[in-house]
């Protein structure tokens, strides 16, 4: 317990899968968490399951491809909890389709909530957690950055941009900000659910991808909760501007 304690953390993709495991984590870590996602109720879910374990919240609904809508995150939180010391970006969108079947709203989406909305929080972001003396940020990828898959061609894209990204800011805002990339391979979530759907035997892709792994399951939110606590704590001190891959060995096959 403790390792954040008394910091506030903005945690986006907050109301399903990786980001509310991660704001569960930070929270029991000590941390406020100003949580944001798509879903309302559950929103006010994982607010409600924060303070029942004592810890503080706030949930703020909001389309983050918006510019005006990251900036609305940004001083809604520094309002309530004081500062910015932290920031963790997890939303994410799959924008399935090849690139001659996708539609341009589907795509536009896809990098407008995995690339665009990452670079609009930073923006916002930064200059206050400039204001307490420094921070850490983590951004969850993806190893589609790394190996690709069927029909995502806009997710693959838009998550292997977020590489040079992390290294831009890393290099720009160091040493008082450290920010570091997590790519995770299939993290059993529902945007995993719906991922499998580009294939053509969604029944049994979940099963085979287990079978190939190393460690013969699929992740868990909690895998990567645990390392993005581990990327903003001072434990990790010493590692800015790295892609951290958190994939079961996914990627040894």
């Amino acid at each position: 317990m403790g390792m954040i304690k008394d910091k506030v953390a903005i945690i986006t993709g907050a109301t399903s899968g990786i980001g509310w495991g991660i704001a569960e984590a930070f929270a029991r870590e000590g941390a406020a968490v100003a949580v944001s996602g798509r879903d309302i109720e559950r929103g006010k879910g994982i607010v409600k399951t924060v303070e029942d374990e004592g810890g503080r919240a706030l949930f703020m609904p909001g389309d983050l491809t918006l510019p005006e809508e990251n900036q609305k995150l940004v001083s809604e939180s520094v309002k309530a909890f004081g500062g910015l010391d932290m920031m963790v970006m997890s939303a994410g969108d799959l924008g399935i389709g090849s690139v001659t079947d996708v539609s341009l709203e589907t795509w536009h989406r896809a990098v407008n909530i995995n690339f665009n909305a990452v670079f609009y929080l930073l923006k916002y972001g930064i200059p206050e957690i400039q204001k307490r003396g420094g921070g850490s940020i983590v951004i969850v990828g993806s190893i589609a950055a790394h190996h690709v898959f069927p029909n995502h061609p806009a997710y693959c894209a838009s998550k292997g941009a977020l590489v040079p990204l992390v290294k831009q800011v890393a290099l720009d805002y160091g040493p008082q900000i450290r920010i570091n990339l997590i790519q995770p391979a299939q993290v059993d979530t529902p945007l995993l659910r719906n991922s499998v759907k580009a294939f053509d035997n969604p029944e049994s892709i979940i099963q085979e991808t287990e079978n190939r792994l190393p460690m013969k399951r699929l992740g868990l939110p909690e895998d990567i909760a645990q390392a993005a606590l581990y990327l903003v704590s001072e434990k990790a001190s010493w590692i800015t501007g790295t892609a951290f891959v958190v994939d079961g060995g996914f990627l040894c096959t």
